[in-house]
């Protein structure tokens, strides 16, 4: 029981080094804002088009700040599952299918 648990966090300690170098993004309105994440949801980068602050709008500004990084942290979020998923299914994969 100790080895499988010291085995768990091990390999979410790997997960996590794993999860620091993937990358994701999420694009608003065309590429005019990006916002780069890794796949643990920390944000890595904000690119701001300059034509958006020329346009000086700034609610506009805020409402596609909101939506790029909403679609960064879905990527992560999904890449942080399937990364879950995959060491579940190794520790567990030889109980007779249950996971």
């Amino acid at each position: 029981m100790f080895d499988k648990l010291m085995q768990a966090q091990q390999k979410a300690g790997e997960i996590k080094k794993r999860l620091d170098a993937i990358t994701v993004t999420g694009v608003a309105e065309g590429g005019k804002i990006t916002i780069t994440a890794n796949g643990n949801k920390v944000v890595q980068s904000v690119l701001i088009d300059d034509a958006l602050f020329n346009e000086g709008d700034k609610e506009q500004l805020e409402e596609l700040l909101i939506i790029a990084i909403n679609k960064a942290m879905e990527q992560a979020d999904n890449v942080n599952q399937s990364e879950m998923a995959a060491m579940t299914k190794e520790m567990f994969g030889g109980l007779g299918g249950m996971f």
